[in-house]
């Protein structure tokens, strides 16, 4: 098997602030193009201060959409994490399962909550 991508987030995001949706995008745009072609990514949190959840919904959140679960377990990890960011991620992780598991139900609701404060 061929030798897994290192990426670098402090090197992506061009410091040690995640807490750009922008640079969460960049990060899926870098990383989704090689787990849909098969290819094992690691992601590196070596040098990340700052990190928010919103970051890792949109960075990896948002692969769950596009890939199934088995999937990026099978190809994707992470190395370098801080244990607190740890939970951060497995909460943006199940965030992500349930909502692309039921997305029409949680537009719908967003939709009604919006309505109503019209």
């Amino acid at each position: 098997m061929n030798e897994p991508h290192i990426i670098r987030i402090f090197d992506i995001v061009g410091g040690p602030l995640c807490i750009s949706t922008d640079d969460g995008q960049t990060v899926h745009d870098k990383i989704a193009p090689l787990l849909k072609d098969g290819q094992r990514v690691i992601l590196s949190f070596s040098g990340v201060d700052t990190l928010i959840s919103l970051f890792l919904h949109v960075a990896i959140g948002q692969l769950y959409g596009e890939l199934t679960e088995e999937r990026i377990r099978e190809l994707l990890s992470v190395q370098d994490m801080a244990q607190d960011d740890l939970v951060l991620l497995k909460r943006a992780v199940e965030n992500a399962k349930a909502f692309f598991k039921n997305r029409q139900g949680y537009e719908q609701a967003w939709k009604e909550e919006v309505s109503d404060e019209e």
